[in-house]
């Protein structure tokens, strides 16, 4: 419990539950310095982890061996969120021709951050 925190941000369990149970929250719980350099498998699994962690029941939560069988084989993973996205840019582009003269960006990864779906507008780009 936080007192400082706004009144829907004091109890944690509360607040991470929420963001938790919505996939369309879910990645606004990802650190935006990784800059879409995680695996889109590995946010879902974590967060479904995470939630099951945080039932009211306790016999429900999982125990620590089931925790370590899950996060393991995440480390393997290489969905990059990242590639997700130029993927999808690309399918874009095939169907719709760019204009001339489009301005280029110096560094095109800081573009493609600004512009996902996934930005929550903290993202820096350098």
């Amino acid at each position: 419990m936080d007192k400082k925190r706004p009144r829907g941000e004091q109890n944690l369990v509360s607040w991470a539950r929420n963001y938790l149970a919505d996939k369309r929250k879910l990645y606004q719980l990802v650190d935006p310095r990784l800059e879409m350099n995680y695996s889109l498998k590995g946010v879902q699994k974590v967060s479904q982890l995470a939630y099951s962690c945080l039932s009211r029941d306790p016999k429900s939560r999982p125990t620590m061996d089931e925790v370590v069988k899950v996060l393991t084989p995440l480390q393997d993973l290489n969905d990059l969120a990242i590639l997700s996205y130029h993927s999808r840019l690309s399918q874009q582009g095939r169907r719709k021709k760019k204009p001339e003269g489009l301005q280029q960006h110096a560094n095109p990864s800081c573009k493609s951050i600004r512009d996902s779906p996934l930005n929550t507008g903290k993202q820096r780009c350098r």
